[in-house]
């Protein structure tokens, strides 16, 4: 077996090598979640092929390791560097769960995150503090926004808010961050709290992905149990029939995003009015051969017509999250019946 006892002779590959093993599975793993597939293959293979490595040789790269990251000077920790970091080992929503619990009083996020607070809402809160409280969180977020907050407020107060600042003159840094502090610990940890993800909407998108024959399983057994939620489910669920409510521009988005090869089978079960809007969002040409695909189709079966309806359901709903369209929410049948 190889044994590694000349430290001039190792290369950088091997180095880095050696120091993951010394580091332990454990931490290994973690620093390999940060690299790419080709640095994970080539520091795997250049493990299984150091041999036995000298102790002398671990101990004298640890140091020079040390010595190395010493030697690189102070370092910089901010909220973006945080936010690289989070955004590599962690999945998407986890990061952005953290990152949001951690920004804390730094103003311009939470100045940012009061802007997104609807002024019904901040007036409410805000209405229940000091007059010169309110005056330096008003001077703080955008005039558009501070004005509808003032417009929600009693005259009075409002009136006593206008005052203070008018006569507000430059605010202490120590009585910004007591005011910032205040308002993430007490207003947004509440507004948090009160923004959690309604329970059947989190149920209506669950019922949304199953198959026809499930989800009418699922929601029998609930109207058993519990009328009301199944009700307010299957109310929160998207049809595809809901797709009828898309204006011109939307249908058209979801056109050009949709697979092409599942159109006609989707359209094949939906009823004349819901095809004549995709047909009427068309050139006359394509709307045509689509006419013609779907006659060619003969009878089908209603389990692939679901199966492509949902695909574009799918689609819809991936449009809609990043706001290129708007949804709005409003029969099942067997999944071995013929659709002519």
């Amino acid at each position: 077996m190889r044994i590694l006892d000349d430290y001039r002779a190792l290369s950088g590959q091997e180095k880095a090598a050696i120091l993951l093993l010394s580091l332990g599975e454990e931490v290994a793993s973690k620093l390999f979640a940060l690299m790419s597939d080709d640095e994970i293959k080539e520091l795997s293979q250049t493990m299984a092929g150091l041999g036995t490595v000298n102790a002398s040789i671990i101990e004298r790269l640890v140091i020079e390791f040390a010595d190395q990251i010493s030697a690189t000077g102070a370092l910089a920790g901010t909220f973006d560097s945080a936010e690289r970091f989070l955004g590599k080992v962690l999945d998407k929503k986890r990061a952005s769960d953290i990152l949001d619990e951690i920004r804390g009083p730094m103003g311009r996020t939470m100045w940012d995150k009061l802007a997104n607070v609807n002024e019904s809402i901040l007036s409410n809160y805000l209405k229940n503090e000091y007059p010169q409280t309110v005056a330096v969180v008003l001077s703080k977020i955008k005039a558009d926004h501070a004005a509808r907050v003032l417009a929600t407020m009693p005259d009075a107060f409002a009136m006593e808010v206008v005052m203070r600042m008018l006569r507000m003159e430059s605010v202490g840094k120590e009585v910004l961050e007591d005011v910032e502090r205040v308002l993430r610990t007490e207003f947004m940890a509440n507004i948090a709290k009160q923004n959690r993800r309604d329970t059947h909407e989190m149920m209506a998108d669950i019922f949304n992905a199953l198959d026809r024959t499930t989800e009418a399983r699922f929601t029998t057994a609930l109207e058993e149990r519990n009328r009301d939620s199944a009700e307010r489910i299957r109310a929160l669920m998207f049809k595809f029939e809901d797709l009828s409510r898309l204006d011109p521009g939307g249908v058209q988005t979801l056109l050009r995003a949709v697979d092409k090869s599942k159109l006609a089978l989707a359209l094949k079960g939906a009823n004349e009015a819901l095809r004549d809007l995709f047909f009427s969002n068309m050139s006359e040409r394509a709307g045509k051969l689509l006419k013609e695909e779907i006659e060619a189709l003969g009878p089908v079966r209603a389990r692939d017509v679901i199966e492509a309806q949902g695909a574009m359901i799918s689609t819809a709903k991936d449009l809609a999250a990043r706001d290129e369209i708007v949804l709005s929410k409003g029969g099942t049948g067997g999944d071995d019946d013929l659709i002519y």
